[in-house]
């Protein structure tokens, strides 16, 4: 075709609500078209380019003896109930009924339809080991969308499917899949790294990640170059070390703090180093009451307490300070001594001494508490956030911090 012929309108100027690079490229080059918000067309020339990248993807699952089938996007309700997920998985899922008030959503994935396909036609174990896979749009009701096509309302994914007969053969099939994926980025040319992952909606537990480097990723991981570490900021551990094993303990005393709300005040206001201050996070989980403590001077991982309380994280939400209130405590001063709460802590509060907690009182502090002595809660080995800083449990190296963003997961 002559070029004067081809549609591929470009723009001189950079659209006002690209924010990234790739964005900004892929609208001027007149590659894609924004619909709404995360919802985009593919143009001639932008769709050239996704049916290489999906012939690529194509060649290499079927060279690692997988099987393509093709399912429809809508899927019934019953299914889903039948796994569990048509709650846990969330406001994300489009949901619709048609006209006979039957329920159906918008597949956001498909191990539902694909396992309620082969248990109707797999009669022996001499069909198996089964490999099937799908290139097919999969839609997600982002609450974010951002960055163009990296976070988009409505996407194309391969997702593909085993069935074997034993825990072996699974994980064999695993690692056919881990290799037909390295295979498929490395003719892509993708700098990438290969991390322990959080499985989330998907379920299961055991998933790795497939993460293209990029600066403006969403995503962090955190690895070693001493070891074969690598995992995301939500999944990796936390090796961090409390040195307190030769402190008498102290007695507890109240002290007043006014308008000390928040980690820092606390300890500036004190002169008390903020490891020493017990930073409380108050959440509603499934409209019950839960406290999380954590040392002052480190973050939640929300994805470990989800993967704690077994629950989905739409669940989970912030206090409001009715809800403080209610508890007899009061905002910015909450402690876990005489709360009428569940009380979930991490493992690392448990080896601290003559630490500050909030009084639940306002203006009101509590200095020298120790754990098991003024109070006691669920303990959880790790719920803290990677950071800066933080070292390879195994070689103590300090790790390294990249962005990317996750192409492909197992």
């Amino acid at each position: 075709m002559r070029m004067n012929k081809f549609y591929m309108p470009t723009l001189r100027e950079d659209p006002q609500d690209a924010e990234i690079a790739s964005h900004k490229l892929l609208l001027r080059a007149g590659m894609i078209r924004k619909t709404a918000a995360g919802l985009y067309s593919y143009l001639p020339l932008g769709y050239r380019i996704v049916r290489k990248v999906e012939n690529i993807v194509r060649e290499e699952m079927d060279n690692y003896g997988s099987q393509e089938i093709h399912m429809p996007v809508t899927q019934p309700r019953e299914i889903w109930e039948e796994s569990g997920r048509w709650k846990t998985f969330g406001p994300e899922m489009f949901k619709l009924k048609d006209r006979n008030n039957r329920e159906f959503c918008l597949g956001p994935t498909a191990e539902e339809y694909f396992t309620d396909l082969v248990k109707g036609e797999i009669k022996s174990y001499k069909q198996l080991p089964l490999n099937i896979y799908q290139i097919q749009t999969k839609y997600r009701d982002e609450k974010r969308p951002r960055f163009g096509i990296n976070r988009s309302r409505e996407f194309l994914m391969e997702d593909s499917y085993t069935f074997d007969v034993d825990e072996e053969a699974m994980r064999e099939a695993y690692m056919n899949m881990w290799r037909a994926y390295e295979v498929v980025f490395n003719r892509l040319g993708l700098e990438y790294k290969i991390v322990a992952g959080d499985s989330g909606a998907m379920g299961g537990n055991s998933s790795h990640e497939f993460i293209a480097l990029s600066d403006v990723g969403e995503g962090v991981i955190c690895y070693s170059d001493d070891s074969d570490f690598a995992a995301t900021d939500e999944k990796a551990y936390v090796y961090y070390q409390v040195n307190d094993e030769n402190l008498e303990k102290l007695p507890s005393e109240k002290v007043l703090t006014p308008n000390c709300k928040t980690i820092e005040e606390v300890s500036d206001f004190l002169n008390v180093d903020a490891a020493h201050c017990l930073k409380a996070v108050d959440l509603m989980v499934e409209g019950k009451p839960v406290i999380v403590f954590i040392p002052g001077d480190r973050e939640l991982n929300m994805s470990k307490l989800v993967s704690y309380l077994k629950c989905p994280e739409h669940e989970i939400e912030m206090m409001e300070e009715k809800d403080i209130l209610a508890l007899n405590s009061s905002p910015g001063f909450t402690g876990p001594i005489g709360l009428d709460s569940r009380i979930i802590i991490d493992s690392r509060v448990t080896q601290m001494k003559n630490f500050v907690v909030g009084a639940n009182e306002e203006n009101y502090h509590i200095k020298n508490v120790n754990y098991g002595d003024d109070f006691e809660g669920e303990i959880v080995e790790d719920l803290l956030m990677v950071q800066e800083g933080d070292i390879d449990p195994e070689t103590k190296s300090p790790l390294k911090f990249k962005r990317g963003i996750e192409v492909g997961n197992i």
